[in-house]
């Protein structure tokens, strides 16, 4: 995801971040303390059940989910060290990870190089299958074949993502005020506010599966949009090299492709309604 971070000024009033321990120290070198926003299915969610790859999150939170605590807990493992997940918003990540509060960021996180100008990536945990488009079962935009197909109509995304900057590849579109979550983006979409919302496919397939009334485009060879879809692990900036960053990148490459997509598969299809 091409989102836009915040400087570290603003990390007091974005952090929300609570350990899966709630007695852990943020300097223990067993751990291994990942921030990621616990509200972006399938890569990650929030809940109150607890399942057999859900983390803690300490504090009466409940429990973080989903593809990117999977591959965290692996990559932990491959470490020797104790996962902790803590939930930040989004534009607080990249100052958590400046102050130490975390150690990586897993998180649905696109490398780019405004992101890499403060934040070393590794190399991608997961690449979708491209961009499609959500929209209302039976409508007219269930037919589109190219992004151009909705030049003119209202599509909307979520905010301060490439989600959102994609929308303009198409002409003359009417590019609705983006939204901060997907559950909004749903609502407004099945009110009729937008025709379209931009999704990359794993988080598609799960808004379709829990609102039946909606369903996927996807565009012609050629005729979609252009992004990256890959996702990579943000680690503290000038680390490349490092044995730190080393060791991350390390445990990361022992997780096999088959694997990673068995994660996804799994991710998409336990995430909960509504996420």
């Amino acid at each position: 995801m091409k989102k836009a971070l915040l400087s570290a000024g603003a990390l007091a009033l974005l952090l929300t971040g609570c350990s899966s321990s709630s007695d852990a120290s943020s300097n223990s070198n067993d751990q291994f303390k990942v921030g990621m926003e616990c509200g972006y299915a399938p890569f990650n969610w929030q809940t109150s059940s607890e399942t057999e790859t859900s983390v803690d999150l300490g504090s009466g939170m409940g429990y973080c989910d989903g593809y990117d605590v999977m591959m965290a807990k692996d990559i932990a493992d491959n470490m020797g060290k104790e996962l902790v997940v803590k939930k930040i918003a989004w534009d607080g990540l990249q100052p958590a990870l400046e102050s130490g509060e975390i150690d990586a960021i897993i998180a649905g996180m696109t490398a780019n190089e405004e992101r890499e100008e403060g934040i070393d990536f590794t190399t991608p945990y997961y690449e979708s299958d491209g961009m499609v488009m959500i929209v209302k079962k039976g409508s007219e935009e269930e037919k589109a074949t190219s992004i151009q197909d909705f030049a003119g109509k209202k599509v909307i995304g979520q905010k301060n993502t490439n989600y959102d900057d994609v929308i303009d590849q198409i002409e003359n579109v009417d590019h609705v005020t983006p939204k901060a979550t997907y559950p909004e983006l749903v609502v407004a979409l099945q009110n009729g506010d937008a025709v379209g919302i931009t999704a990359e496919m794993p988080v598609a397939e799960g808004v379709v599966a829990s609102n039946p009334d909606l369903t996927i485009v996807k565009f012609e060879d050629g005729k979609g949009f252009d992004v990256d879809t890959t996702v990579s692990i943000g680690l503290k900036n000038n680390t490349k090299g490092t044995e730190s960053f080393d060791s991350v990148q390390d445990a990361l490459d022992k997780i096999s492709k088959d694997t990673r997509n068995d994660y996804m598969k799994k991710a998409v299809e336990t995430a909960p309604a509504g996420e």
